[in-house]
């Protein structure tokens, strides 16, 4: 089980303001409209995370994402504001599914604010909901305080839902191996009994043998 520990620390390995600035350009893409469908923020995310271990490296990746986040978002929502209705007819907007952008721009002018916040945490909508609610006519100082919001709550959130796994991978690799350890000592103790009661029986015939009257066929049978 030695490959969870090795992962992690060749996650762990890069040096911090690297990893720090690799996962705040994967969550800016992920965030962006047209480049969600292509980039995997999130899972980057909860992989760099794994390697925190202690709170001042917890604190400065989380609040580099949530800023990435939230220029991502703003990106969104400009590009929203600039083409308008236009936008479902982009070549983005088909690949990420003209449905999902229809049930973004739903909720926006439903829920408004509201939309923006709880669409930071469902995969599409984090990417489509910004551009849509540039294209509701959403104010933007309104739209900006709720994406750092949301941001912010994501980014804390699965930062620390990566540190606590990176954690637990550790731990559960050390039960692995003591676990690992005394499977193998029962093997050798089952494979040694195995050893000696053949070895055992092996001289039972052979003392049997030696006892039999020539001519008369032995009764391995018996003796066995």
């Amino acid at each position: 089980m030695t490959f969870i520990s090795d992962f992690l620390a060749a996650v762990a390995g890069l040096p911090r303001p690297l990893l720090v600035l690799v996962t705040g350009a994967l969550v800016l893409g992920e965030c962006t409209l047209g480049l969600g469908f292509l980039v995997p923020g999130e899972s980057g995310l909860l992989i760099a995370s794994a390697a925190v271990t202690d709170l001042p490296f917890f604190l400065t990746l989380s609040a580099t994402v949530a800023l990435c986040a939230a220029t991502g978002d703003s990106i969104g929502y400009w590009l929203g504001r600039r083409y308008g209705f236009r936008i479902r007819e982009t070549k983005a907007i088909r690949k990420l599914g003209q449905h999902r952008w229809d049930r973004a721009s739903g909720l926006v002018r439903k829920y408004g604010v509201g939309a923006v916040l709880v669409g930071r945490f469902l995969p599409f909508a984090r990417t489509m909901t910004p551009a849509a609610a540039g294209v509701s006519g959403l104010g933007y100082g309104r739209f900006l305080v709720t994406s750092l919001i949301g941001a912010a709550a994501w980014s804390f959130m699965h930062v620390g839902i990566g540190w606590g796994a990176g954690a637990s991978a550790k731990y559960i690799e050390q039960v692995l191996g003591r676990a690992s350890g005394i499977v193998l000592g029962a093997l050798v103790l089952a494979g040694v009994g195995v050893w000696l009661w053949r070895r055992s029986r092996a001289r039972k015939l052979e003392a049997a043998a030696q006892q039999q009257p020539p001519g008369e066929p032995e009764d391995v049978e018996a003796v066995a």
